[in-house]
């Protein structure tokens, strides 16, 4: 499952190894290389169990399985649409910890693919909808199966469709691979959209951030709640959502991996014949156990299926942003010699460990991207057969043993509130359903003493979302909340107050003096969630506490994308009160790409009054051309678009024309000109000559200006917002050949990162001039990295044209394996000899 689909013929570079026949669930437990300390148990194996894609327990502790019987049968994948998919529950009825009775609660499915328990059964995602269905007389067997909607998957192959069904703390249900998202309003389900997440798998942290990855990038995060930033269609984020932890890519198999999608490209497997660098990366899970050591709780495990291991990763919080890191590079948390070890899917359990879907075959990759190469491979090695087989594995001290565990099912609603406050994440998540669902409100003063004055803050911030979800948040209760001590707990109080103060004028105003109150010593944390929530106030008020985020943390892009979200249709308010507030009358690169920014975003919204106010802004007698007339002028320019087709029409010409006369690049001013229409000058005219002087087409000409965001976001804060480098930081990028020459060789450095001294335009660049290490980028897209350098390569005086649509991708894919940085002459050397052709 995750497997990156490649259609690349290849040959083989490796020796070839014979068969690789399946082992019994005995033998493949000797084949178990984990980290000390710990030990792996079997939980259940075929027949109980099989294909097991998705794992997840109930409220009593039974285990529920989606059996996705039906994936690629055959090498071609014949009879994949067969309904012989199925979901499972399995029991432990005499507490030994090894499953020994199972219930099938529903069969007939084609290619099942997700499942979330809900009130009386399930949601089941297969044959590419989404279906509730009901077990109506409680004997772990569905008796109706309904429709929700038949779109769900979005796209027909498993590799790239819908999946995850993952319930967040804020009472939604979350995919990856997918714009939806799920939730039970009263007793209906509904349906909204939201941003785009990963590709196999999700899961959440202690304060509801969604994690999620694809293939190629291991672990990627959301640092601010869902749909938040992209509510201002004038601007487009570049940061917040899909944010990359780490650029670690490198894996440690402990057995050769020759039947891997890409194993004839060079790079891809190591002298010994193992997997390099991620190809299948998926379900990534924050482990909210109680039952591994301390050290555990909170890390982030990922499967790589195709290199026959699960990866650990210590996730760090550094101010705003999330980074993470393998604890022991060159070994892996679990790996298997076992060539059919396919861990696609972890789960966190009541009973505190770490839990494995393990779909034990020899062949993952589906039929729609198998090169011939994978092809030979699988068949010669005997990889197909057998299949329907499967484990599930479970990860525990070596001393941990099975014991009795509370059945939270039967348990009554105040029962249930103490689990919200659990040492183990399951019963929180659990706990914090059940009484959701239950709609007893007998609860709510008892969730009400627990979120004010419970001592632990996971209690509180469970509870607070469970009043939501009862609708039942009070704002006497939330109120007091806002100038609480603990960050999660303020953080969240912000965050739930915003539809009270939106429908109630006077919560509207208490709610706006505790924000002003707290502003000057909020925590970092509930400054960025006030940002995202001063619309629900007043615009003066908003304004006022926009203004005072902007300038304090004017160094974040985070917080720059978050003040942005909330200014829909009031860039230009805002950027008049930027214009007279002292803070912003002293020039700074960070301070220049906000107002940049805000000044694309007006002229996205291309409002005529709004637009000739503004210019006359930049005409004022009194003012001498500065740094801030240089970067509006620059986000109008380069955000101007369709604005060129259909110009705003002045009276006079601007004086800031004249004002900006070599103090701007000219093809700038052309583009900004291009803008306007004034007696005696015709926008037409300078269309021709604006926009790199049509270099670009229209498609390429929308990337450039794309790439500018990424690139302020990304890059400016080295390289400059102007391109000409910055003293210890980063070499000038305007007329370096390194960016103007060939385009493989600047997509290499980007995604992998340089090191070490670089000549640009005859000078040698070295520290401490600049930083001894440019970071990779690799957790960028190929999409966001192809707008930065079609941008950089046609932006101050650069003029090399457009950049192809597949040079990223398949740069990426002809380099893999590549684990540090380049120096320049070894980079010469490697685009010299391999001048690889592009992916088809």
């Amino acid at each position: 499952m995750g497997l990156i689909g490649c259609a690349n013929p290849g040959v083989k570079n490796k020796p070839d190894e014979g068969p690789s026949p399946p082992l019994t669930p005995a033998e493949e437990l000797r084949t178990f290389q984990l980290e000390p300390g710990l030990k792996i148990q079997l939980v259940a194996s075929e027949p109980m169990v099989q294909d097991p894609v998705v794992i997840t327990f109930d409220p009593d502790g039974r285990l529920w399985t989606v059996e996705m019987r039906g994936f690629m049968p055959t090498i071609d994948g014949a009879g994949e649409q067969e309904p012989i998919g199925r979901i499972s529950v399995l029991e432990d009825t005499n507490l030994d910890g090894i499953m020994d009775k199972s219930t099938i609660y529903l069969d007939s499915l084609v290619m099942p693919r997700a499942l979330a328990l809900v009130p009386g059964g399930a949601l089941i995602a297969e044959n590419g909808a989404l279906w509730l269905t009901q077990d109506q007389n409680q004997d772990l067997k569905a008796d109706s199966k309904t429709l929700l909607d038949s779109v769900y998957a979005g796209s027909p192959l498993p590799e790239h469709s819908g999946n995850g069904l993952w319930r967040d703390p804020d009472n939604w249900y979350y995919n990856a691979k997918s714009r939806f998202r799920y939730r039970l309003l009263n007793g209906k389900w509904e349906r909204d959209s939201t941003e785009f997440r990963g590709q196999w798998g999700i899961s959440h942290d202690d304060k509801g951030r969604l994690y999620y990855n694809y293939n190629w990038s291991q672990l990627h995060a959301d640092l601010v709640p869902p749909n938040y930033l992209n509510r201002n269609k004038n601007h487009k984020p570049t940061t917040g959502i899909d944010h990359g932890l780490t650029v670690d890519r490198r894996i440690y198999p402990i057995r050769p991996n020759p039947a891997v999608n890409r194993g004839y490209i060079p790079g891809t497997l190591d002298k010994e014949g193992k997997l390099l660098e991620f190809t299948a990366a998926c379900s990534p899970l924050v482990y909210r156990g109680n039952a591994l050591p301390p050290e555990f709780y909170s890390n982030v495990f990922v499967c790589e299926p195709s290199g026959n291991l699960i990866k650990r990763n210590v996730v760090e919080e550094n101010g705003l942003l999330l980074t993470a890191n393998d604890p022991h590079p060159g070994k892996e948390f679990l790996a298997s010699t076992d060539e059919r070890f396919r861990p696609v899917y972890l789960a966190n359990s009541p009973d505190g460990a770490l839990y494995v879907a393990d779909m034990y075959r020899g062949l993952v990759q589906h039929g729609a991207y198998i090169t011939p190469y994978l092809r030979e491979q699988t068949l010669m090695r005997k990889l197909v057969q057998p299949v329907h087989r499967g484990r599930i594995w479970r990860i525990v001290p070596e001393n941990w043993k099975p014991g009795k565990l509370p059945k939270l099912a039967n348990q009554s609603a105040a029962e249930l509130i103490p689990y919200l406050s659990h040492g183990n994440g399951w019963y929180r998540d659990v706990a914090h359903r059940l009484l959701v669902e239950r709609n007893d409100l007998s609860v709510v003063p008892a969730l009400e003493n627990l979120a004010t004055n419970g001592t632990n803050p996971q209690g509180r911030f469970h509870a607070l979302w469970t009043l939501e979800g009862l609708k039942m948040g009070k704002p006497e209760v939330l109120l007091p909340l806002v100038s609480d001590q603990n960050p999660l707990v303020s953080t969240t109080a912000v965050r739930l107050l915003e539809p009270l103060a939106k429908a109630d004028i006077n919560v509207q105003a208490q709610f706006e003096q505790k924000l002003l109150q707290v502003i000057t010593e909020a925590p970092p944390e509930q400054v960025l969630q006030i940002a995202l929530s001063a619309p629900a106030l007043k615009p003066e008020v908003a304004h006022s506490l926009l203004t005072t985020i902007s300038h304090k943390y004017a160094e974040s892009a985070l917080m720059r994308d978050a003040v942005l979200s909330s200014l829909s249709n009031q860039e230009f308010d805002f950027l008049k009160n930027l214009w007279q507030a002292p803070n912003w009358q002293t020039a700074s690169p960070a301070k220049e790409i906000f107002l940049e920014m805000l000044a694309t975003a007006i002229i996205r919204k291309r409002e005529l009054a709004e637009l000739t106010s503004l210019v006359a802004l930049l005409d004022k007698q009194d003012q001498a051309f500065s740094w801030r007339h240089k970067a509006v002028i620059t986000g109008l320019s380069m955000g101007g678009g369709k604005a060129i087709v259909a110009p705003i029409k002045l009276t006079i010409a601007p004086a800031i024309l004249q004002k900006a006369q070599g103090k701007i690049e000219p093809s700038r001013l052309d583009a900004f000109s291009a803008l306007f229409q004034w007696p005696g000058h015709s926008a037409a005219a300078n269309i021709n000559t604006a926009i790199k002087k049509n270099v670009l087409n229209e498609e390429q000409q929308q990337l450039f200006a794309l790439g500018r965001q990424h690139y302020l976001t990304t890059c400016a804060g080295c390289h400059g917002t102007d391109g000409a480098g910055m003293n210890r930081f980063a070499p000038p990028l305007a007329g370096s050949d390194w960016v103007l020459g060939d385009e493989k060789r600047l997509a290499l450095i980007v995604l992998h990162g340089m090191e070490g001294p670089v000549e640009v335009a005859g000078k040698v660049y070295d520290k401490p001039e600049i930083l001894p290490v440019m970071p990779a980028h690799s957790t960028m897209d190929d999409a966001a990295i192809t707008t930065i350098l079609t941008y950089i390569r046609n932006e101050w005086g650069n003029n090399a044209g457009p950049i192809g649509k597949r040079t990223v991708s398949s740069t990426r894919l002809t380099s893999q394996g590549r684990v540090v940085p380049w120096k320049a002459e070894e980079l010469k050397k490697y685009v010299l000899e391999t001048k690889a052709p592009e992916a088809k």
